[in-house]
């Protein structure tokens, strides 16, 4: 060995082992105030509020990104049986699950908006949802069935007098018999699917106040919570909504037997599972045979929650190829200073602003008890917002080269995500011929949305032009349903961005999206870098 040359054997770190022109992880950032989009929009809705800023600085930390990167890391693990052979019926999560889950519902991101005292408390716990949600998405599942089950409870006033203080409770421990409760659902079966009305699950009167469910659901999400509304039939009614609990009033355990969990493309940290009901207890939530209509309170709260969680999808994806394409240089200068690139990012962010401003509008329409807007609206915006953040978090993903394709990057996460939320709660078909059905039968809600477009009659004539196509909608036939839906969300979200973002994006959007978007990002976008600059995370 003497003979070798002394300099491969020094301890210093050789030239080539030095880590140049790499991005510094994007931690310890204020997700809520260093998000312009956002942060604006609370403003302006006067819905900005300590809880909120605290959960955007914890949001942006190493330590609950890394809490993120846990639960998902190590999925929930189903314990069917006990060593002895007894039923369990249990689902195991890691500690960071909980962790996630302890600052959800602490921060009021679960039930607790519907007895706040405040004035815009849905709006507000939708900017939390919206932040949190950038963490991690799985845990967003029981959070937002907690939030959307109060208000097709109180369908039951005296269920609802009993499970309401839980279930809008901030305290979270893990296991059941908890001072708090998180709530869940199950409406799909095997040979259903989203036509819930050919369910098989029966309910029989057992003449004491309760029911006896026996049946199976296909997907129940999620099965550690502690009360879910199902649905089931009813001789002689039809299709009706029950309460079930996991714990009976005197302690013990309803049956409620969790066949497996389903093995997920993403949203790993959450458990879905198929549960198997047998002579179980439940209690009736509304008249027998309206179980649809009484689940679909739940449903539409949901909904909204998917448009928030995938603004949320979007907006982290888009800070990190910002944040990449920032610190990044190639051909002679900064990534993000080349055109082709500030064209590609700043399409990006104007989808994600849109999504944005359009969540918030929604909450805010709660708040605000617009229900005929909110109807039609959350609609077209589960349709549209859900249906394109695939194509932004992929492009998103591509600004990072192929180190978005690695599993460190936290894009790969984020993109097996992406498609979830146009699945839940109605896919892209159901949603859009749901929009059809509301344009056909509740003018009340088709009247409320066009006085919501015109508020921005004048703004920009390109949005003018749209608006005047859209004046005298008529309800297409099917096969047009997604076109309709299409154009209403788009309208609306230009709407929204020539009433309140700065001008250029305003302007860039219109021009690059209406009458309709391009089949890719990146074609050419005005004022790019301005936009960039707004969509740039850390400030």
């Amino acid at each position: 060995m003497t003979g070798l040359p002394r300099a491969r054997y020094d301890w210093g770190m050789p030239p080539t082992h030095q880590v140049t022109n790499q991005p510094p992880p994007l931690v310890d950032h204020d997700v809520y105030t260093g998000d312009l989009a956002l942060s604006d929009a609370v403003r302006r809705l006067g819905a900005e509020t300590a809880a909120l800023r605290d959960l955007g600085r914890l949001a942006g930390t190493a330590e609950a990104q890394r809490w993120g990167v846990e639960a998902n890391a190590y999925p929930p693990v189903l314990r069917t049986h006990d060593r002895f052979g007894n039923r369990l019926d249990e689902v195991d999560f890691h500690p960071s699950w909980h962790r996630l889950l302890t600052e959800a519902v602490g921060h009021g991101l679960a039930g607790a908006p519907w007895t706040a005292a405040e004035r815009t408390p849905h709006t507000s716990r939708a900017a939390g949802f919206l932040v949190w949600g950038q963490v991690e998405a799985g845990h967003g599942c029981p959070v937002s069935m907690t939030y959307s089950v109060v208000p097709a409870l109180r369908h039951q006033p005296d269920l609802a007098a009993v499970h309401e203080p839980g279930l809008t409770s901030t305290a979270y421990e893990p296991g059941l018999g908890r001072p708090g409760l998180l709530a869940g659902m199950g409406m799909t079966e095997k040979q259903g699917g989203s036509d819930v009305r050919a369910n098989t699950t029966r309910a029989v009167d057992a003449g004491d106040g309760t029911w006896r469910l026996t049946g199976h659901k296909w997907f129940c999400s999620a099965p550690m919570c502690d009360l879910f509304l199902v649905l089931a039939q009813v001789e002689g009614s039809g299709l009706t909504c029950f309460l079930v609990p996991r714990v009976l009033p005197d302690g013990s355990r309803n049956v409620f037997r969790l066949q497996r969990l389903k093995d997920k493309l993403g949203n790993r940290s959450n458990a879905s599972s198929e549960v198997e009901f047998d002579d179980t207890v439940g209690w009736a939530v509304g008249d027998p045979g309206r179980g649809l209509r009484t689940i679909l309170e739940m449903v539409r709260m949901t909904r909204l929650d998917c448009v928030i969680g995938s603004a949320a999808t979007m907006r982290a994806a888009v800070a990190q190829a910002v944040h990449h394409a920032t610190h990044r240089s190639a051909f002679g200068g900064p990534l993000r200073d080349k055109p082709a690139m500030a064209a590609v990012l700043a399409d990006l962010a104007l989808e994600s602003e849109a999504a944005t401003v359009l969540a918030l509008r929604l909450a805010e329409a709660v708040d605000a008890g617009e229900d005929d807007f909110g109807r039609l609206a959350t609609a077209v915006a589960k349709f549209w917002v859900c249906k394109r953040t695939p194509a932004v978090v992929g492009e998103a993903l591509e600004c990072l080269g192929g180190n978005g394709y690695v599993e460190d990057s936290g894009l790969p996460r984020l993109f097996r995500e992406s498609p979830l939320n146009s699945i839940w709660e109605g896919s892209g078909n159901v949603m859009a011929l749901d929009v059809l059905r509301v344009l056909a039968r509740e003018p009340a809600a088709v009247a409320a949305l066009q006085a919501e477009l015109a508020l921005a009659a004048g703004a920009d004539p390109r949005l003018d032009a749209e608006l005047a196509g859209l004046a005298d909608l008529r309800v297409a036939g099917e096969a047009d349903a997604r076109r309709t839906a299409s154009r209403l969300a788009l309208a609306l979200q230009a709407s929204l961005l020539a009433r309140y973002a700065p001008a250029p994006v305003a302007d860039a959007f219109c021009a690059t999206r209406l009458p309709a978007p391009p089949a890719v990002f990146g074609l050419g976008v005005p004022s790019a870098a301005a936009i960039v600059d707004r969509a740039a995370p850390i400030r």
